[in-house]
């Protein structure tokens, strides 16, 4: 039965490698035309599009479904080979892999988040020609957050547009940093749970 879920487990993750190859050929368009290009597709795009569909994730014009969908494949990976050299798993780490997946997207969102942000500031500070396609697309994803970061830190009132795009680089700052710290300690308590 180990060997099974270590097989399974090495299944999921060249199917994940799959997923990460189509993403990355999605990228570029003209080089996307192909037989073995169409026959990835076919393998990869039911599941991508089953988590689009499902799950949603969009900032601005971008959509992470695909990180989502590549996180539940870890975790998935991560509990056939717990099977295969451990012949069991308890209720605490299956909660704590299931909560460090769902931490490892939130972090990535988080970290994309900042990256974008600390991108608007130097286009504000340096006053770029925010007109250019890459500003365009660096507004389309930053607003809707510095928006919604703004109303929590100045409520109906307007403020500055510096000082919302600091806070909101500090609050996501304070997010990720936290969150990578408490994150694997709960998951530690809870895989050490006799469950």
């Amino acid at each position: 039965m180990q060997m099974i879920f270590g097989f399974l487990g090495m299944l999921v993750g060249i199917y994940s490698i799959l997923i990460l190859i189509r993403i990355i050929i999605s990228w570029f368009g003209s080089f996307a035309e192909s037989k073995p290009v169409d026959i990835l597709c076919g393998i990869t795009d039911p599941y991508l599009n089953w988590w689009q569909n499902k799950f949603s994730i969009r900032i601005g014009v971008l959509d992470f479904s695909a990180v989502l969908a590549i996180v539940s494949l870890s975790f998935i990976q991560n509990i056939l080979f717990s099977l295969a050299y451990f012949d069991r798993i308890t209720i605490g780490y299956f909660l704590s892999i299931l909560l460090l997946s769902v931490w490892s997207v939130m972090s990535f969102i988080i970290g994309f988040c900042i990256i974008i942000v600390v991108l608007r500031l130097i286009a504000y500070l340096t006053n770029r020609n925010i007109y250019s396609p890459f500003w365009r697309i660096i507004d389309s994803i930053s607003q809707p957050l510095l928006y919604r970061m703004n109303r929590i830190f100045y409520g109906r009132r307007i403020g500055s547009f510096l000082n919302g795009i600091i806070f909101t680089l500090v609050l996501l700052a304070v997010a990720w940093i936290g969150g990578g710290f408490i994150f694997p300690r709960i998951a530690k308590l809870l895989s050490s749970l006799p469950l």
